[in-house]
């Protein structure tokens, strides 16, 4: 019998966390979806991998058995897909982004990179919001600029810690404020990150600050799509006070929201990751 990949991971993920809600936040996927998936695997294997308890699940001997060999599987192939693309392009590296990170940190990093490994080349990939490690977890980046909070086994720095604002259509009637308290935003539909965006979907909607789930009006997937929704007049959205400016447009107005805790832009790796070309571009942001 074969299981995917994507199966693999699910069931290693249900079994170091215990619960599916945990799994399913550090997979950025649904909890009914990982459920779902878990039972296929099970009914597939011809036996059980978990016992559902009322505080978690717990391991059948069956899933005892198989999860090591599912461990050793998949570091094989991330280890194996790596040295493979590395092949393909064994002088470039590649930089995740969520969005634009202007601020003065990519450009010269880029030029000390280069300075320090000729020959080497950078590319800048963007990535949707539907993937917040903005490509580390499938092995398509080798750094990234993400905003934090980033679930799984990565390691961050962070480079610049901004106060929180909100977007609001022009005409909306906040919009006259020189800045708005979270409390009049609470009943506000808000624009939204896709749910796959985990933790960071509940960041940028403020969900630790309210005392009732929020109003979500619709959800994108990139900067671009968010701030465009907020021009239309769809709702309104959290973003840090330097993508107000890097995403300035006719329509829209951004206000400082002075009572949240502030948004952090970090560099992220994965923790396992040695190479020398990582670790230049590491030392090349923090000089």
């Amino acid at each position: 019998m074969d299981a995917h990949l994507r199966e693999l991971r699910y069931f290693v993920a249900a079994a170091e966390e215990s619960t599916v809600t945990a799994a399913a936040a550090r997979l950025f996927v649904s909890q009914p979806a990982l459920s779902k998936q878990l039972r296929a695997l099970e009914r597939r294997l011809g036996f059980d991998l978990f016992s559902r308890r009322p505080r978690g699940l717990e391991l059948t001997s069956q899933g005892s058995a198989l999860l090591p060999v599912a461990r050793d599987l998949l570091a094989l192939w991330d280890r194996g897909y790596a040295e493979a693309r590395a092949a393909a392009h064994p002088q470039q590296l590649v930089v995740g982004m969520q969005t634009a990170v202007g601020r003065d940190l990519q450009r010269p990093a880029v030029a000390r990179f280069r300075s320090a490994l000729p020959g080497w080349t950078v590319s800048l990939r963007l990535v949707g919001w539907d993937d917040p490690t903005a490509g580390l977890g499938d092995g398509t980046s080798d750094v990234a600029f993400v905003w934090l909070p980033v679930a799984g086994d990565f390691a961050t720095r962070v480079l610049i810690t901004e106060p929180r604002w909100v977007a609001l259509p022009s005409q909306h009637p906040l919009a006259d404020r020189s800045e708005i308290p979270f409390s009049m935003l609470l009943d506000e539909p808000f624009v939204a990150l896709p749910a796959a965006a985990g933790p960071l979907r509940d960041f940028w909607l403020a969900v630790d600050e309210r005392p009732h789930p929020p109003v979500v009006a619709a959800e994108a997937t990139a900067a671009d799509e968010v701030l465009e929704l907020v021009t239309a007049g769809v709702g309104v959205a959290l973003l840090a006070v330097g993508n107000a400016g890097l995403y300035q447009r006719p329509g829209l107005t951004c206000r400082p929201v002075p009572d949240l805790p502030p948004a952090q832009l970090a560099v992220a790796w994965r923790s396992d990751d040695t190479r020398d070309a990582v670790r230049v571009f590491l030392a090349a942001l923090g000089a």
